[in-house]
């Protein structure tokens, strides 16, 4: 099964931009960061409990920030380190794809054996 992760712009349009962007993940294996939960929550003033962001969650892999991706991301690949956060989490997970928008990060192409592009075959 193709591994995912989603950049948070991604992960906040297929929330509520963009829904139907998240027929493309449907039977892949997708993960994000917590922190993507995080400013989900605080741009769209969610108050929690909250049902439906749980359920929603459910369909997602969540990574853990070890010492290791933060290490890693303080040294790089680019000067951002909620990127660098994200990209070494990617790796850390095996994810085949890093989804995003980030024109900054497209330019990459790949970060160590994983593939950032704007979209995924459904």
């Amino acid at each position: 099964m193709e591994k995912i992760f989603l950049d948070v712009n991604v992960f906040i349009d297929i929330a509520y931009r963009k829904p139907l962007r998240r027929i493309s993940l449907e039977k892949k294996d997708v993960y994000i960061f917590p922190i993507s939960v995080h400013i989900l929550c605080y741009l769209n003033k969610i108050k929690v409990p909250n049902q439906a962001l749980q359920d929603f969650l459910e369909e997602y892999n969540i990574i853990t920030l070890t010492q290791k991706i933060l290490d890693s991301a303080l040294k790089g690949p680019t000067d951002d380190f909620e990127d660098n956060v994200q990209l070494h989490s990617a790796a850390q997970a095996d994810c085949d794809l890093f989804l995003t928008e980030d024109k900054k990060l497209l330019k990459l192409a790949y970060f160590g054996k994983v593939a950032i592009v704007s979209k995924v075959e459904a």
